[in-house]
């Protein structure tokens, strides 16, 4: 996996160099640097994780493929850096804000980074591609999942919406798309997690929040503490 990281960082170096006209610019665009410390920082993580988080088929009892929705999912994040950074260099309608915004988007991407490799670390090996729940696998709603039963979506469209704020383009238009990819992809993890769990999803899901905490006491029995079988 640590080779799999590897390459896909440097893609994305080659993606990045692209978009903001090639690696001497690259060089002296120091939000772009700021980026790419960001990825380079966490692959060592990510390579650790995904293995963990690879459901076997004998391991699940029920599963969800999407494969349309994940190929958004994964292209659109992919591609951002590159198309933000043209977007950038062709002045195609830059947002106002000036080198606050641009250096906010920075630690906006990088905190929504850590917010997703935080889901995946409480998920542990349950993480993956897939929407699956597993066998023995209890229905958990604790540490992030306490908060918002969402927040590995939550991270990467943060992180999503970071890159495009890093740049000040008009690329905004990748985010808009990224989000209605997402929630047809929690639209038939919660299906999944409703058929199997029943009565206490539909608890945890009456107290918290997809994505934004919910304020004060929801309906609903208050079932057991800890996280969610899908991937998000």
């Amino acid at each position: 996996m640590l080779l799999a990281a590897c390459a896909v960082l440097a893609l994305d170096l080659v993606l990045l160099a692209i978009g903001v006209g090639g690696l001497r610019a690259l060089l002296h665009h120091a939000r772009a640097l700021a980026l790419f410390a960001t990825w380079l920082a966490a692959a060592p993580l990510l390579a650790i994780l995904r293995p963990a988080g690879r459901v076997r088929a004998s391991d699940a009892v029920a599963a969800r493929p999407d494969a349309p929705v994940m190929l958004v999912l994964v292209l659109i994040p992919l591609l951002t850096p590159m198309l933000a950074a043209l977007a950038e260099r062709a002045r195609l309608w830059p947002l106002p804000g000036g080198a606050a915004l641009r250096w906010g988007g920075v630690a906006l991407a990088a905190a929504g980074y850590a917010l997703r490799i935080a889901a995946m670390v409480q998920l542990g090996r349950r993480f993956a591609p897939v929407a699956a729940v597993q066998r023995d696998h209890a229905l958990e709603t604790g540490g992030l999942y306490a908060i918002v039963r969402h927040p590995g979506y939550l991270g990467a469209w943060l992180c999503e919406l970071g890159i495009v704020l890093a740049f000040g383009s008009a690329a905004l238009v990748l985010p808009a798309l990224m989000a209605p990819a997402i929630a047809a992809r929690v639209a038939g993890e919660e299906r999944l997690l409703e058929e199997h769990f029943g009565s206490e999803f539909r608890g945890w899901r009456a107290r918290v929040g997809a994505f934004l905490p919910r304020i004060g006491p929801g309906p609903g029995n208050p079932g057991p503490p800890g996280a969610p079988a899908a991937s998000g």
